[in-house]
């Protein structure tokens, strides 16, 4: 998510993680998936110009031939749910110990695109089994790169490697795609700098991000300021409109608004919401703890929280925001006390976010309010 700050809290945020579909080097239109996670999205059909890969492909192989790794990186529609599902409960696993999500729901999305051959893509095969592949997807004149995955099993030393290579086959098919005049990179599961040689060489201005997470069994920090001029409520389905309207005022200017476009338009905001909201992936959205701040008087929307659950105890915040003319009096962190109260009566064992390393001051209030930073991961843009 991305985060913003007022006087006292961060006050955007949107959800990092991106599931997206790759598009591989077939010179007809080809089914992909699209938008910020693959679970929240619909099939849709690009055409794109065949890109020659086989220079990058030898100079992989070549490496991992020292090591007695027999690489091909082949479409990912010759496979099969069958193939793929060893490396996908891999991942789940990986996501699990790492972010104490539960990523199973999305990894059944996969297999089911990859079964219904609408999920063009590379995969990494190593003597006939598939250890690593990536995706990616286009949106008008914008690509998203999404999951990035190689199983680092004893018979493959250079995991790494394969990961550079796939971005570079990504990357160099999205960069040479007539109309791409945009790139943009989330993840997560990457360490900061991990895989960062493929975008900087290419162009890509690096955002290094901080995962970060709150035990839920520690005492609250956060204070629920009053306000008798604001009225905190629970989130409805009728502040889809206004709650856009405040995502692009908030982000007006503001460093996140560079890492995802979404925030510059009012309809991108639109499509955010919607892909939050109503489609499981990063989460299931849940309306319970999540809360929007009103001006009682004015009788508009001015703020928001927007929480999903990405596992069964877990709760993840995907969006908090309040419009600039009324920060620093609080309303972010009340927003946020309210969302981490109906956690804990619930009995919810850790809300986690993410946040943009250079906001200073949200990361001070975030740590204020006892989050621990647990680890450091990277976004990336290009601009052609």
């Amino acid at each position: 998510m991305e985060i913003c700050e007022s006087d006292h809290i961060p006050v955007e945020d949107d959800c990092s993680a991106r599931f997206v579909i790759v598009i591989t080097d077939a010179p007809k239109s080809v089914g992909a998936v699209c938008s910020n996670c693959l679970p929240y999205c619909h099939p849709v059909f690009l055409r794109f110009a065949s890109v020659d890969r086989t220079h990058y492909t030898r100079i992989l192989a070549a490496t991992l031939a020292a090591a007695g790794a027999l690489l091909e990186i082949l479409d990912l529609r010759h496979f099969s749910s069958l193939d793929l599902r060893p490396l996908l409960e891999d991942e789940t696993a990986l996501w699990a110990r790492l972010l104490s999500w539960d990523y199973s729901s999305s990894a059944e999305m996969i297999l089911r695109y990859i079964d219904s051959k609408i999920l063009p893509g590379y995969a990494a095969v190593d003597r006939g089994r598939v250890f690593g592949y990536s995706f990616f997807v286009y949106e008008g004149s914008k690509g998203v790169i999404g999951d990035l995955y190689v199983a680092n099993g004893n018979r493959l030393p250079h995991a790494r490697e394969v990961e550079i290579g796939l971005l570079t086959h990504v990357i160099e098919t999205l960069q040479q795609s007539p109309g791409i005049h945009r790139v943009e990179a989330q993840l997560l599961a990457h360490d900061a700098n991990a895989v960062s040689r493929p975008f900087v060489e290419t162009g890509f201005h690096r955002h290094p991000r901080l995962f970060m997470a709150l035990p839920l069994d520690r005492p609250s920090a956060a204070k629920a300021a009053i306000h008798p001029e604001i009225e905190i409520r629970p989130w409805a389905e009728a502040d889809y409109q206004p709650s856009a309207a405040v995502i692009t005022a908030a982000y007006r200017g503001h460093v996140d608004a560079e890492i995802n476009d979404q925030y510059h338009t009012l309809s991108g905001a639109l499509r955010f919401l919607n892909n939050i909201v109503r489609f499981p992936g990063c989460g299931v959205f849940d309306a319970d703890s999540s809360f929007v701040a009103l001006d009682r008087r004015a009788r508009t929307l001015i703020g928001m929280i927007l929480c999903s659950r990405v596992r069964r105890d877990v709760g993840h915040v995907t969006q908090v925001c309040v419009l600039p003319e009324y920060r620093g009096k609080g309303i972010g962190e009340s927003l946020m006390a309210a969302t981490e109260g109906n956690l804990r009566k619930r009995n919810f064992s850790m809300l986690s976010l993410t946040v943009t390393e250079a906001n200073d001051r949200a990361v001070a209030l975030y740590r204020r309010l006892n989050f621990d930073s647990r680890r450091i991961f990277d976004a990336f843009v290009w601009e052609g």
